[in-house]
């Protein structure tokens, strides 16, 4: 079933990344870290569907979607960038299978800790954040996704993982197999997992390597 919604409000969250926020339908139901197939009410684009995971909560009363926009082709996100209140998205169902199954290890690249942001934001909210760990790979800085709100929420357990350093100061880091060994205590915990391909493929191949159990290892199959 197809929903055409309304956008209440945009703003920014880094130099390529809007927060939007639309109506929400009555009895629209996600669970944290489901995503839903987008299209913009635009002629031209209403068949051009992308996924797109919710970062709001199930219980607030709107939609949100954090999306970062690529303007080096016309494709939906750069016309996702152009938006503005009071024009429309069309949603599909929700759907989806990076679903938290306890404390563990939340690895993210870029725009992918956006199916991270709702699983989190309900632990936090839940007093459930626990022990959780987060390591968070951007190019620059300026390119990590909610930081001050992902380090009020897990304190020193959000580790920032910069590979293209700005500043003397700032050492660049990967998150490769030395990585993972200095700074996962137990490789039998959960393991989420999201960002490219293949960082998603080489993770989730060293954490098993290491004594991951497979069916431990939560991405978007």
């Amino acid at each position: 079933m197809e929903h055409t919604l309304t956008i209440q409000s945009i703003s920014q969250v880094t130099h390529n990344v809007r927060r939007i926020r639309l109506e929400k339908p009555e009895n629209y139901a996600f669970t944290p870290g489901q995503a839903t197939d987008v299209s913009l009410n635009k002629p031209g684009w209403k068949d051009e569907k992308r996924p797109f995971t919710f970062t709001s909560l199930n219980t607030d009363p709107y939609l949100e979607f954090t999306i970062k926009s690529y303007t080096d082709h016309d494709g939906v996100t750069n016309q996702i960038g152009q938006l503005e209140e009071g024009d429309e998205l069309i949603l599909d169902e929700p759907w989806g299978m990076i679903e938290y199954q306890g404390e563990g290890y939340f690895i993210a690249g870029g725009a992918g800790i956006t199916p991270f942001m709702a699983i989190l934001r309900q632990l936090y909210k839940d007093n459930q954040i626990g022990n959780n760990k987060l390591f968070f790979s951007n190019k620059t800085a300026s390119d990590v996704i909610y930081a001050e709100e992902l380090k009020e929420m897990l304190g020193d357990n959000a580790v920032f993982v910069i590979t293209r350093s700005t500043t003397e100061r700032q050492q660049r880091q990967y998150i490769d197999e030395d990585f993972l060994k200095k700074h996962v205590d137990n490789f039998q915990k959960p393991f989420y997992i999201c960002g490219p391909d293949p960082m998603i493929q080489a993770i989730a191949g060293i954490v098993t390597q290491n004594g991951a159990e497979p069916q431990s290892v939560v991405f978007e199959k």
